[in-house]
């Protein structure tokens, strides 16, 4: 399943992304820029001059492939990048359910049900929660602090 989701997510629409993936030149973020850790990624990715590329997925949603590919590069199943909280998942029936093809549905027809922010370089793919897990796919300059939103230390390079 894997290769099928990967092959399908790059014949679907990401051709341009893989290809400066490949060439060490894309910093992708799927964000939610009503989400602080979304938020904090973006920034962590801002200082670091990752020069991110950042895709409001509410705004330009996903298609089936997409998150297929999404998931399979980033090795989570669609269980694990459901969004619980803050979103329709419990209404629509979705807390307890485990069939991939449901969840992928429903997270087409609604996109908040993603949980985010997804990272993807050409380090690898990230969920990156929590946020600071996005400096293990950032070339970092050494001696950077990084700051959250709040103003606490999130990692010191």
């Amino acid at each position: 399943m894997k290769v099928l989701a990967e092959e399908a997510w790059l014949i679907h629409g990401l051709r341009k992304t893989a290809r400066l993936l490949e060439m060490d030149m894309a910093f992708v973020i799927y964000h939610n820029p009503d989400c602080s850790i979304s938020r904090n990624v973006v920034r962590y990715a801002q200082e670091a001059h990752a020069n991110p590329i950042v895709i409001e997925y509410l705004k330009d949603w996903w298609t089936q492939a997409q998150l297929l590919g999404l998931f399979a590069a980033a090795d989570v199943t669609p269980v694990e990048a459901l969004r619980r909280t803050r979103s329709p998942a419990e209404e629509l029936g979705l807390l307890n359910e485990t069939d991939p093809e449901i969840l992928i549905n429903a997270m087409v027809e609604h996109p908040i049900l993603v949980n985010r922010p997804f990272v993807c370089t050409s380090k690898g793919v990230k969920l990156c929660r929590p946020a600071e897990t996005v400096f293990e796919v950032l070339q970092l300059p050494t001696g950077q602090n990084f700051l959250k939103e709040d103003g606490d230390l999130a990692y010191k390079s």
